[in-house]
């Protein structure tokens, strides 16, 4: 901000808040000697008259504290043009931001320890402490419950993780790599390379010969012509068995973990016809090693109180 307009901002603060007080106190002063009476102002709303009385006391003072206020508060935070405020510890004058790594590094120091022993021991290890899993599903909470639901069970487009189905690999090395580098799924859609008749085969054959499903009734595809475009477009990604690649991302199409944009014979040639693109944000810059370490210990765990279960 130039010097003038620093000048012009502080003079036109500085000048309302002075005004304000002559304002309160010439107003009191013509008030203070008044006595409760029965006159009104002259004017009705709705059969209601308004009494010409002083304001109450604790009226007058409140509208003084918050007048005090308003000083104490320009004294110690920015706010009177390119004054920094004397807030101790802010040196360079308060931001919010600076607040916020104020904030972060006494926390860190708090907790900093506490993340770097769990992140010491094998994710393997840390799945077995309740304590960590309990910080872990905190941090879920907070960060991955909008997309994967607070069940962690997923929503559209977005996978069940306390399954045992993992697109990107299941082991522990594989879980945290996607959590601290994220992921980028994409199904490149087919609906001109195939035309509308391989987009029907290829979705039939997908529903009947690997999730094993039926069609529904009256739908006109042939399954074994959809056998042969898979053959030929898609098991580049998905495998000849259709148990698909962690490397690529692409799923397993015989679990029903697959199907995260819908399972129905519609939804599927939807998939084939415009392909499908989805991201995992990567949560390194936003949590660190120590806290992801936590997080993906709290995922693992999910996967195997399903595989417990079973």
């Amino acid at each position: 901000m130039t010097t003038f307009w620093s000048w012009y901002v502080t003079a036109l603060t500085v000048g309302t808040l002075i005004a304000l007080f002559w304002l309160i106190f010439a107003t009191r002063k013509s008030e203070v000697h008044k006595s409760p009476t029965d006159k009104t102002m002259g004017h009705a709303f709705d059969g209601i008259e308004e009494y010409d009385n002083p304001l109450p006391k604790w009226w007058f003072m409140l509208f003084i504290g918050t007048l005090i206020f308003s000083v104490g508060y320009l004294v110690l935070y920015p706010g009177l043009g390119n004054w920094k405020g004397v807030l101790p510890g802010y040196e360079d004058g308060w931001t919010q931001d600076k607040q916020w790594e104020r904030e972060m590094d006494v926390a860190n120091e708090l907790y900093g320890p506490i993340f770097a022993k769990y992140a010491a021991m094998p994710l393997e290890e840390v799945v077995k402490d309740e304590r960590a899993l309990k910080m872990g599903g905190r941090m879920f909470a907070t960060y991955c419950s909008v997309c994967h639901g607070s069940d962690a069970k997923g929503s559209y487009g977005f996978p069940n993780l306390t399954d045992t189905s993992w697109r990107w690999g299941g082991s522990s090395a594989e879980i945290k790599a996607s959590i601290l580098n994220g992921r980028h799924g994409m199904m490149p859609p087919q609906g001109e390379i195939i035309g509308e008749d391989g987009v029907r085969n290829v979705a039939a054959y997908v529903l009947t010969e690997l999730a094993g499903r039926k069609l529904p009734e009256g739908t006109e595809a042939d399954v074994s012509k959809g056998k042969e475009v898979f053959g030929t477009v898609c098991f580049a990604c998905h495998g000849a068995d259709g148990k698909g690649m962690a490397a690529l991302g692409a799923p397993d199409l015989t679990s029903p973990a697959a199907f995260i944009y819908g399972s129905s014979f519609a939804q599927i040639q939807q998939t084939v016809r415009h392909g499908r693109m989805g991201q995992m944000p990567a949560q390194e810059q936003y949590l660190g090693n120590d806290k992801v370490h936590l997080l993906a210990a709290y995922v693992m765990s999910l996967s195997k109180q399903a595989t417990a279960e079973e």
